[in-house]
């Protein structure tokens, strides 16, 4: 039996408690009044409805959001948080582990994504020709808005079913 209202009736507790918490102004939770505290709560209402109704497609979106929400919690309020572009990567991989748990899909797309994240991030000596992906990363952080418009037409016009 499949739980319709899960996903919704988890993610207005959240953020009930999220605004109601606000609300008292707590001095120990005042670095939680932000916007990636959402990403965190919708990130763990998708994983919670994912085990509680054993419907496990979302466990990955939920694994990002949440991943997503840690990191930028991390870095607007932690002076230690690494601020790399291989911790995205990382977030993926550990989404895809936390599905492939569950589903039994996903295991080498995690094992590359985490493999590579590492290496970038904690690799002190990098090899010279590793340096390439320093440049294509710099290249999508600028450009990324048009990979956006360019998939939007690609769907609007070349995806009709």
């Amino acid at each position: 039996m499949k739980r319709q209202n899960t996903f919704s009736g988890l993610l207005l507790i959240g953020i009930g408690l999220y605004f109601l918490l606000r609300e008292f102004q707590i001095p120990l939770l005042t670095q939680f009044y932000s916007w990636p505290t959402i990403l965190m709560i919708i990130g763990v209402a998708l994983l919670l409805h994912s085990y509680i109704a054993m419907e496990y497609d979302t466990l990955f979106s939920g694994g990002v959001l949440l991943g997503l929400g840690i990191h930028f919690h991390g870095l607007r309020n932690y002076s230690f948080w690494i601020d790399h572009w291989g911790i995205f990567p990382l977030i993926i991989g550990l989404s895809f582990l936390l599905r492939f748990q569950k589903t039994r899909k996903g295991i080498f797309p995690a094992i590359i994504l985490i493999t590579l994240s590492l290496f970038v991030i904690f690799a002190s000596n990098k090899p010279g020709w590793f340096y390439w992906i320093n440049v294509i990363v710099h290249f999508i952080e600028t450009f990324w808005p048009l990979l956006l418009v360019g998939f939007g037409l690609y769907l609007l016009w070349f995806k009709k079913k």
